[in-house]
């Protein structure tokens, strides 16, 4: 995933050119760079709202 990210537009063009306009492979390529980010940023809000539980290293 991060490396379609990197070059989305040439991943698009790869899966469609590949597996066709209307295939599973060229929506898991768009939608899934669109999901990337927001899993991310979630995943740190988690971290940051949960950092407490954990005990600093000395």
């Amino acid at each position: 995933m991060i490396g379609a990210s990197n070059h989305f537009e040439v991943a698009i063009a790869t899966a469609v050119m590949l597996f066709g306009l209307s295939s599973g492979a060229a929506l898991a390529t768009v939608v899934g760079v669109l999901i990337e980010v927001p899993v991310m940023l979630m995943l740190v809000k988690i971290c940051l709202r949960t950092q407490h539980w954990f005990q600093k290293a000395e």
